[in-house]
């Protein structure tokens, strides 16, 4: 049997990277975006430091993209893949704009990559996770909230309800596929993550942002719980964080 993989959708600089780097220390990683240019950085540096790594340029709020993905995958390592964690950790579009002002389409696009490309992505790879033995730990799904997953601000709606959308769906196929083996779990990042893009924004005292390398650390907990003992749903956030 080949080698069970982890395929991680918006494979990016935050989050995404750590996450990548931190399941290509046990397993073959895929990583998913939008171009070929983003995820060429990421797949040097993984494979330099040791690791394997594929990037596919995936469009997921397309079924026939992820499908085409998917054969990408299987002609890489084989028809008989088990897929040991999936991480969906594609950016929402995020507008703040009083709700009389937006527009129908607006609304429709903000819910694409969080709603229909968390569909799309959990539909194309839970069919690996139930294929047999993944290995060492419990095949593993698991989606990346925000604060709006849990509450919805004013000028926020079509954000807030794009988040609670992806949640309700985690619930649901943790109540459907926990009872077949599958962990599947949401983790709300509750705060302003640590990258480059984000010096700018908020505190700048040390700590008061979220580190992507402890939500991967966090990621991977969850993926290495037993099947005695899953956590469907994790907050995340720096310790001056209001809540």
């Amino acid at each position: 049997m080949p080698k069970p993989i982890a395929i991680i959708a918006g494979a990016g600089p935050g989050t995404g990277s750590a996450v990548a780097r931190r399941f290509a220390l046990s397993y073959p990683v895929v990583l998913l975006a939008r171009s070929q240019q983003s995820l060429d950085p990421l797949v040097d540096d993984i494979t330099q430091n040791g690791g394997s790594a594929m990037g596919i340029p995936t469009d997921v709020t397309s079924a026939a993209s992820m499908g085409l993905t998917m054969d990408k995958i299987k002609n890489k390592f084989g028809p008989e893949i088990t897929v040991a964690a999936a991480i969906y950790n594609v950016a929402s579009k995020f507008s703040m704009k009083p709700f009389l002002e937006q527009k129908p389409r607006e609304f429709i696009e903000m819910l694409e990559p969080s709603i229909k490309g968390a569909f799309n992505f959990a539909q194309a790879t839970l069919p690996y996770m139930l294929n047999g033995d993944q290995g060492q730990y419990p095949p593993t799904l698991i989606f990346t909230g925000a604060t709006a997953s849990l509450k919805g601000s004013s000028g926020l709606s079509a954000f807030a309800m794009s988040k609670f959308g992806t949640r309700a769906m985690a619930q649901s196929l943790a109540r459907e596929f926990g009872p077949k083996g599958v962990h599947v779990s949401h983790a709300i990042i509750d705060g302003i993550i640590d990258t480059e893009k984000t010096k700018s924004f908020g505190q700048n005292a040390p700590d008061a942002k979220i580190d992507p390398q402890g939500i991967a650390d966090s990621y991977w907990h969850l993926h290495t719980q037993p099947k005695s003992a899953f956590t469907h749903e994790i907050d995340i956030r720096p310790f001056s964080e209001k809540w």
